[in-house]
């Protein structure tokens, strides 16, 4: 029992000294005691200490133990909002009636009824004299806009600006000159995969919540190539209502407009989704200067896969394959030709064309990026003055009237700035449809924004006023051809 005393002894000094655990010896020590008989007895060792862990390795006391984000949380809470969108909505009252060829063969008129329609979202305050950033969903087709501030306080917001490419909006409200607390832009170029984040906003209208996370990926994009929707990826939790909401930093500098979740069930299941704080600064810059105009590349292009790889001579999949390079535009001022792959903007890396387009989307017109360029296995730095898209031929936007199938549709001629806004192909041409009136001959006959107008009664549309004189001169007989996403479609109507 002496010599158990004695190890018991050597094994406290032990563990004091941040080696070993008191309880896993004593398991041990005592089964190897019970049927361990030792021939003779043991000398005792001399404890050999190892230097004692740094503050900075590991907590000196129990209150270094307590982690809390309750500072950064007090200081930027204030700043997040919640955001109301309220709306009336025209719904048939018999889908029947909806139908033009029944409207027109029993004379009659859709019955129409009114439903108000609410969307609920989060917004965050970037300055102090009212200026809000929100998703644009949120507020889309909205005809009241209220926000309440953490303070329960409410406010009529004005719509400054509402962007589909993107998914954001910028809403301002009178604070008859009160300054509001505001969250800062952060740099979301400098987040890492692993970064503590935190998410603020209203889910399902509970309440102001705060959770928190990591970034889980970065350079996360939706299916089209052609937007500049490109993401942050966190397991902080995000629920319906967070939308518009603020993803901070543990220094409580935005990160990124939380948007998105990826759920079967619509609750979080720790994959969501916000855009980058980058990107947010230049819609808010756009809003308070008359309006979002990105500079382009002036080219297209897709993906470099495993199988593309080895022809372009290239070590691994990387980069950004050029299909097509606009004649006169930025990329072709700079060198760039079809087959080149672009490799990296300004040092980041770009493997798709939404990474692309959003790297472009966060520079100014004017500005020079510089780009790594690999041509025919031989990588090259190259340097590309941006630019806006040009507007050739001039827009011309008209809305149509008449009595005709078009009616109620505002249509454009293509260009590279339009097809720009649109999410199309740069090299569109001919007349597309930016909008419809929903309660209107275009909108029933089922035409969208992005259709384009080829041809009428067999011929050929080119321009806006080509349009409306076919239109006009149809004599009661339309053959329409439309093509809408590569896809062309056929209409006649008579009336």
């Amino acid at each position: 029992m002496a010599r158990l005393a004695s190890w018991l002894r050597e094994t406290v000094e032990m563990h004091r000294s941040g080696l070993i655990a008191v309880a896993a010896y004593l398991v041990v020590g005592g089964a190897l005691y019970a049927f361990t008989a030792p021939a003779a007895p043991a000398q005792k060792q001399p404890v050999q200490r190892l230097p004692a862990l740094t503050g900075q390795q590991s907590p000196r006391d129990a209150r270094e133990v307590q982690l809390t984000f309750a500072p950064v949380v007090k200081r930027v809470a204030p700043a997040v909002v919640n955001v109301y969108s309220r709306s009336v909505v025209q719904t048939p009252g018999n889908p029947l009636f909806a139908d033009p060829f029944f409207q027109r063969f029993f004379g009659m008129n859709p019955q129409q009824q009114q439903r108000v329609q609410q969307s609920l979202g989060s917004g965050v305050i970037v300055r102090p004299d009212g200026l809000i950033l929100t998703n644009n969903h949120v507020i889309q087709g909205g005809q009241d806009i209220q926000v309440v501030l953490s303070d329960k306080r409410e406010f009529k917001a004005k719509v400054i600006l509402a962007d589909p490419r993107t998914d954001l909006a910028v809403l301002k409200i009178d604070t008859h000159g009160e300054r509001l607390p505001i969250v800062e832009f952060g740099n979301s170029d400098a987040l890492q995969v692993g970064d503590l984040v935190l998410a603020i906003g209203d889910p399902f209208g509970v309440g102001q919540t705060v959770t928190m996370g990591i970034v889980s990926a970065l350079a996360r994009a939706s299916n089209d190539a052609s937007n500049y929707q490109f993401f942050i990826q966190t397991d902080a939790a995000i629920n319906p209502g967070n939308s518009g909401g603020a993803l901070v930093t543990t220094d409580g500098k935005l990160a990124g407009i939380n948007t998105a979740i990826l759920s079967p069930s619509g609750g979080n299941i720790g994959i969501g989704f916000a855009i980058p704080a980058n990107l947010a600064r230049r819609v808010v810059e756009g809003a308070v200067s008359g309006g979002v105009r990105f500079p382009w590349i002036g080219a297209d292009g897709q993906p470099v896969t495993n199988d593309l790889a080895g022809p372009l001579k290239l070590g691994r999949p990387q980069g950004v394959l050029l299909k097509s390079v606009y004649p006169g535009g930025p990329a072709a001022q700079a060198g760039l030709k079809t087959g080149d792959v672009v490799l990296s903007v300004d040092g980041a890396e770009v493997d798709d064309m939404q990474s692309l387009n959003y790297r472009i989307a966060t520079r100014k017109p004017g500005d020079v990026v510089r780009l790594k360029v690999s041509s025919d296995g031989r990588v090259r730095d190259t340097s590309l003055r941006l630019a806006l898209p040009p507007e050739s031929p001039r827009r011309d936007t008209t809305t149509v009237g008449g009595r005709n199938p078009l009616t109620g549709a505002r249509i454009e001629n293509l260009s590279p700035a339009v097809a720009t806004d649109l999410q199309m192909s740069l090299f569109a041409k001919g007349v597309v449809i930016r909008s419809v009136d929903p309660n209107n001959f275009a909108a029933r006959y089922g035409f969208q924004p992005g259709d384009i107008v080829r041809s009428v009664n067999g011929a050929r549309v080119d321009n806006v006023y080509q349009l409306k004189k076919l239109l006009d001169g149809a004599n009661g007989h339309w053959a329409l051809v439309v093509e809408r996403n590569g896809r062309k479609m056929s209409l006649t109507v008579d009336g």
